[in-house]
């Protein structure tokens, strides 16, 4: 090094040209630093890592949210409404009104029932049995647009039912087979209750992508269910859908005042509330969790700097002579920590973006290469692994990798900027 270069950075501006020089060169590795080179690789490498990781995690979880809420949204009201006094008789008029009501789309009156399926196989399944009318089955967009087989045109005088792709495969039917459905609710007779037994034609089969719904409901003609459970020309229960699922609250009361008369109304938060807070619980430890690979990260920086402040010891000492000031001598060994924790954020960052745009092309390609399922549809509800970023979270991982970055490396520039000349030669 020049004095006539030690003798400019005198005077020099904090993170002047000749402080960026001299930690670019501390960056670089020598045959005799391979060793620091090495760790601080492995620091660059894990803050790398810690980032993507965070990012993808986080991005999953955040895509698995949105895609059961939009399933479970998509095929349930944001509003339930029961009656408490009286039988549901008058639903058509009911529903007409309350669809009337500004901020609500549609009310759809329904009769449920759990009922025993049985297909060409022998097997038997549990199932939802959902009595709706034809012209509502076709406001359920999740339904409607993911009719696989069949159709749901005429669906009131079909007769028939539309069943899930996957109670298809597990009870061996295809479109135009007959299902058997057994209802405990049957007749009563002088030996007791017999259950009801009939079948039904398959008119059609849809595929949600949500394998609970996909195994395990029935959409039946609403005059048909109404005589297979004994509850001719009533409703159990309407459907409300609105146009904000977020403002249900603000629509109780005008719903109640459409009713018009004494009715038990939930919205979709209070029936999924135990499901959506596991989710998000889960999710915040999980950042918590994955936050602590970063921090190791963080620390081997710290064990980098300090081994490379021991071995420029006699740099410093040379530096400080020439009229290098404490200050200059620590933005130096900052900037090098820096370095290593700014690019290891973005080229996390990078990595994070690649996988969440390709997460499941990469899931394919890793079920293909283990020979095993990932992401099995039967655990996880969904057909493939969804992915949303969220670039407000983003921002936040960035954030504290580079704040945690930038902490790991105050000691060892402060260790760095209090050696004097003479202390300096002692490390050689």
């Amino acid at each position: 090094m020049s004095s006539a270069a030690a003798a400019k950075s005198k005077g020099a501006a904090p993170f002047s040209a000749f402080e960026r020089m001299v930690a670019w060169r501390y960056l670089r590795a020598r045959r005799k630093e391979a060793f620091i080179s090495v760790i601080a690789s492995i620091s660059f490498a894990g803050i790398m890592l810690g980032v993507a990781t965070l990012i993808i995690v986080m991005a999953v979880m955040n895509g698995f949210r949105a895609e059961l809420l939009v399933r479970i949204l998509g095929i349930n009201g944001h509003l339930v409404m029961q009656p408490i006094d009286s039988p549901l008789e008058d639903y058509a008029a009911v529903a007409g009104r309350i669809a009337g009501v500004p901020g609500v789309k549609y009310a759809i009156p329904l009769v449920d029932g759990q009922t025993l399926a049985s297909g060409n196989i022998g097997a038997g399944t549990g199932a939802l049995v959902r009595g709706i009318r034809g012209e509502d089955l076709s406001r359920l967009e999740l339904v409607a647009n993911n009719i696989r087989q069949g159709s749901i045109v005429g669906f009131d005088d079909s007769e028939g039912v539309a069943i899930g792709t996957r109670m298809a495969e597990n009870l061996g039917l295809v479109l135009g087979d007959t299902i058997t459905l057994i209802s405990p609710d049957g007749d009563v007779s002088p030996l007791g209750t017999t259950p009801r037994v009939k079948s039904y034609p398959i008119v059609a089969i849809y595929e949600i992508g949500m394998s609970e719904y996909d195994s395990s409901i029935i959409f039946m003609p609403l005059t048909e269910a109404q005589l297979y459970f004994n509850m001719e020309n009533r409703a159990q229960a309407l459907e409300i859908f609105v146009d904000n699922p977020d403002a249900v609250d603000a629509l109780k009361g005008p719903v109640e005042e459409a009713a018009q008369r004494p009715v038990f109304l939930t919205d979709w938060r209070q029936r999924n509330h135990t499901f959506f807070s596991a989710l998000e619980v889960e999710r915040n430890v999980m950042f918590m969790i994955l936050t602590l690979i970063v921090l190791v990260a963080a620390l081997n920086i710290i064990s980098g700097l300090v081994m490379l402040v021991k071995d420029k010891g006699a740099d410093i000492a040379i530096l400080r002579t020439m009229g290098a000031t404490r200050a200059s001598v620590m933005r130096i060994f900052l900037m090098t920590g820096a370095a290593i924790g700014g690019a290891g954020t973005i080229a996390g960052v990078i990595l994070g973006i690649v996988v969440c745009l390709n997460v499941e092309s990469i899931r394919q390609f890793f079920s293909w290469l283990s020979g095993t399922v990932l992401f099995n549809p039967e655990l996880y509800f969904l057909s493939k692994l969804p992915a949303k970023m969220d670039p407000g979270e983003t921002i936040s991982v960035i954030l504290m990798a580079l704040v945690l970055s930038f902490l790991a490396t105050l000691f060892p520039a402060w260790r760095a900027a209090k050696l004097d000349p003479v202390e300096a030669l002692r490390y050689e």
